[in-house]
């Protein structure tokens, strides 16, 4: 028996999202939410709460993204502000999210290098990303291969489905990082 290759796998295209992705995004992330420990949310949000937040993230000047496959979003990513406080106004953190059953297809490092080029646009140095779980080999590949590295893991954080669930942080620069003084420049008045 011989083997045939797979066909030539489809195209990714990464867009910015817009409300009526909104159905699609909840969607994808609702079994994360119930099933897995990438987030710490236990409760599903509804479209409406996503496009809450969607709008919340795009009023601080910051992407959010939907990457397509075959016509139908298959996966999201989004950047939003690390931490309150003023002098964390060049940090964000990045969030990823693939439709289940769509891993390996490349879909998550389209989206997070085009989030990356988006957020290397603006006045922001660095980029944060608090991955759920420390088994969660499949998002620390994604973020190692696009320049992230390790910053640190936080043991027992989140109790979720019956365990406790440690944090990995993962680091990148965005631009120049850290070897030049940030341009005088307010991340709220930004747009990427």
């Amino acid at each position: 028996m011989t083997h045939t290759p797979d066909p030539t796998p489809s195209a990714v295209s990464v867009r910015n999202a817009a409300p009526a992705d909104m159905d699609s995004i909840a969607d994808i992330y609702k079994p994360y939410v119930l099933q897995g420990l990438a987030t710490f949310e236990e409760t599903p949000p509804a479209a409406a709460e996503m496009l809450a937040r969607r709008e919340a993230i795009l009023a601080l000047g910051l992407p959010y993204l939907v990457a397509e496959l075959d016509g139908q979003v298959a996966g999201y990513a989004y950047a939003t502000s690390y931490r309150p406080r003023a002098a964390y106004r060049y940090t964000i953190e990045d969030s990823v999210y693939v439709r289940q059953g769509l891993h390996g297809r490349h879909i998550g490092t389209s989206l997070l290098r085009v989030l990356i080029e988006r957020c290397e646009a603006g006045p922001w140095r660095q980029m944060l990303a608090v991955i759920g779980d420390s088994g969660n080999a499949g998002s620390i590949a994604l973020h190692r291969r696009l320049g992230f590295r390790p910053a640190g893991t936080q043991y027992a954080v989140g109790f979720k489905l019956g365990r406790w669930v440690d944090t990995v942080q993962m680091q990148r620069a965005l631009g120049a990082g850290d070897t030049t003084p940030p341009v005088n420049a307010t991340p709220a008045a930004h747009s990427v």
